[in-house]
């Protein structure tokens, strides 16, 4: 396993787009090419920097990547580190490279005084549910709800 870990750079937008893709098929959910790219560049590069990014390299050419936040649990008066995605294509699953990245977001969240790290994963996604749960992960039972504000 020859990889390497590290922040995408603004160059590679369309290869995380193109890996986005792949994630929402992965995942059995619809996906738009629209505008992505210039709203990537703006929450992952901007000033205020909304999101990190971080991305699986392997022989020149992203293969997976991970992207989470820092956000607050007004329950807990705490801060913890929401995982928004991580995913892998599927010739690098199974190599250890999903705990590398888990660990470099883990990693963040020490070093952000952050008390946990939090994410979703479809229930049918078997495979990534027991990596999570080998790596010590617990889950708890809700329905996400989505409310559409666009006009």
């Amino acid at each position: 396993m020859n990889v390497i870990i590290r922040p995408i750079r603004r160059n590679e937008l369309d290869s995380l787009i193109q890996l986005c893709k792949e994630h929402a098929e992965y995942e059995k959910s619809e996906y738009s090419l629209y505008s992505k790219k210039e709203a990537l560049e703006a929450h992952i590069f901007g000033e205020t920097q909304a999101i990190k990014c971080l991305v699986v390299e392997s022989e020149q050419k992203l293969v997976g990547y991970a992207s989470f936040m820092k956000q607050f649990s007004t329950w807990e008066a705490k801060f913890y580190v929401y995982m928004d995605c991580l995913y892998l294509n599927a010739y690098h699953r199974n190599q250890g490279i999903g705990k590398l990245l888990l660990d470099e977001i883990r990693n963040f969240a020490i070093r952000e005084d952050c008390t946990e790290i939090q994410w979703q994963t479809p229930t049918f996604n078997a495979r990534a549910i027991k990596f999570y749960k080998r790596e010590g992960a617990y889950s708890k039972s809700k329905a996400r709800f989505f409310l559409n504000v666009e006009t």
